[in-house]
């Protein structure tokens, strides 16, 4: 029998504390629009370098979608990938949509580049902007803790930190996720426990081939938004570095276990091209009810739904 784990002692903290999101989106998906750049070239074949900021990154169809939606769903030039356009409004939209549905957090702070200004457009009571982003994803998230506290946070409440690229999460897995972590003494983050079969790769004759096959019986993917106490995650990435991918990753490194939270294979981060289409395709298939409707539906033709806020 596996002796269970011993958490090392955190200081103490209120029963709950208050909830904030945090969106880091200074990074441009150099994978999706560099795949994406070479099956759509800019007009004179140039290309843009990547900009300030680095969260980059890194099911089958329900429904049809339209040709329109695929056309705007190829990245073809240095846009960032949060801002191209998914079933009609730019991806962080989706995004921003599921955590306007959310009534108990206090506020979504998005963290973007110096000098991006794509959601000035976009304002809403919502969420705030702030001009923090740096040349990694820790160094973002870190800079976008440091200016929750600058608006009033304490280093006790909790921080919901979320891919700007996962825009299909829904307001009602944050609203679990949050229910599941807020009397956990270290937190959690969502997670989809793996199903397919793991191999490892070994080069061979004729190219990649399998090395072996890993035991899946305890893996997961790992999923956000990743929920921590402001403190604690601070105190993880300044003393982990900036090299850590996940919030998660950064309170391991301190000998900490944070709960997983069963996910949903629709919670995918858009990465690829291909990605953008079957994004567009489930909220096609979610009828743009979900998310949309807090931001007046698509194209402005839904309804907003009681006690939901619009974006728009």
């Amino acid at each position: 029998m596996t002796a269970p784990l011993l958490q090392p002692p955190l200081a103490p903290l209120s029963a709950h504390g208050r909830f904030w999101a945090l969106v880091p989106c200074a990074g441009i998906g150099s994978r999706a629009i560099a795949a994406g750049a070479a099956a759509h070239p800019v007009a004179g074949g140039s290309t843009s370098s990547a900009a300030a900021g680095g969260d980059s990154s890194s099911v089958s169809t329900l429904a049809a979608f339209s040709a329109a939606d695929v056309a705007l769903s190829m990245p073809a030039g240095p846009l960032p990938k949060q801002y191209h356009p998914v079933a009609g409004h730019p991806m962080v939209l989706h995004t921003l949509g599921a955590f306007a549905g959310v009534g108990r957090l206090l506020g979504t702070l998005v963290a973007v580049a110096p000098g991006d200004h794509f959601l000035d457009a976009h304002a809403h009571a919502t969420f705030f902007v702030v001009e923090c982003g740096g040349p990694t994803r820790a160094d973002t998230v870190l800079g976008g803790l440091k200016a929750l506290l600058a608006r009033g946070a304490q280093p006790d409440d909790w921080v919901l930190v979320h891919d700007a690229a996962r825009c299909l999460i829904t307001s009602e897995q944050i609203d679990t996720l949050i229910d599941q972590c807020a009397g956990d003494s270290v937190g959690g983050l969502l997670a989809h426990k793996l199903a397919d079969t793991l191999k490892t790769s070994i080069d061979g004759p004729g190219g990649v081939r399998v090395a072996s096959t890993v035991d899946r019986s305890n893996k997961w993917l790992a999923q956000t938004p990743q929920m921590f106490r402001i403190g604690p995650l601070m105190d993880a990435i300044e003393k982990v570095g900036s090299n850590v991918t996940d919030e998660a990753s950064a309170m391991e490194a301190m000998g900490l276990h944070p709960r997983l939270v069963p996910g949903g294979a629709q919670n995918f981060k858009v990465t690829y091209p291909d990605d953008f289409a079957l994004a567009a395709a489930v909220l096609a298939q979610r009828g743009y009810g979900t998310t949309l409707a807090r931001f007046g539906g698509e194209r402005g033709q839904v309804t907003v739904a009681p006690g939901k806020k619009n974006l728009f």
